[in-house]
C-alpha cells in the first residue's frame, strides 16, 4: 500500500506540475501579450506627444516670425515718420531763413530808401536856402546900389 499511497502522490504531483506549467506559460504569454499592448499604447502616446510638441512648436516659431515681421514693419514705419519730421523741420528752417532774410532785404531797401530821402531833403534845402542866401546877397546889393 505504500506504493499505491506513493504512486497516487507522484501522478499528482505529476498532473499539478504540468498544469503548474501551462498555467505558468499561459500566464507569460498574457503577460508578454500585455507588454507588447502596453509598449504599443506607450509608443502611440509618444508619438502623439511628440507630433503635439511638433505642432506647438512650429506654431511658436511662427507666431515669433510674425512678431518679428510686425515689430520690423513698427520699426520701419517710425523711421518714415522720423525722416518726415526731420524733412518738414529742415523746409520749415530754410522758409524761416528766407523769411528772415526777406525781412532783412525789406528792412535794408526802406533804410536806403530813408537815406536817399533824407539826402533828397537835405539837398533841396540846401538849394533852397541857397537860392534865398543868393537873392538875400543880390537884393542887398541891389538896394546898396540904389542907395548909391
Amino acid at each position: 500500500m505504500k506504493k499505491v499511497v506513493l504512486s497516487l502522490a507522484l501522478v499528482a504531483v505529476l498532473g499539478l506540475s504540468f498544469t503548474s506549467c501551462r498555467e505558468t506559460a499561459d500566464k507569460a504569454n498574457d503577460a508578454v501579450e500585455n507588454a507588447t499592448e502596453t509598449t504599443g499604447d506607450a509608443l502611440n502616446d509618444a508619438g502623439e506627444a511628440i507630433e503635439d510638441t511638433a505642432n506647438e512648436a512650429g506654431e511658436a516659431i511662427e507666431d515669433t516670425v510674425n512678431d518679428a515681421g510686425d515689430a520690423m514693419e513698427d520699426a520701419s514705419n517710425a523711421a518714415g515718420e522720423a525722416m518726415d519730421d526731420a524733412k518738414d523741420a529742415a523746409g520749415d528752417a530754410v522758409d524761416s531763413a528766407k523769411e528772415g532774410a526777406n525781412d532783412m532785404a525789406n528792412d535794408v531797401k526802406d533804410a536806403a530808401n530813408d537815406a536817399v530821402d533824407s539826402a533828397k531833403k537835405a539837398g533841396n534845402d540846401a538849394v533852397d536856402s541857397a537860392k534865398k542866401a543868393g537873392n538875400d546877397a543880390v537884393n542887398k546889393a541891389a538896394d546898396k546900389v540904389k542907395g548909391m
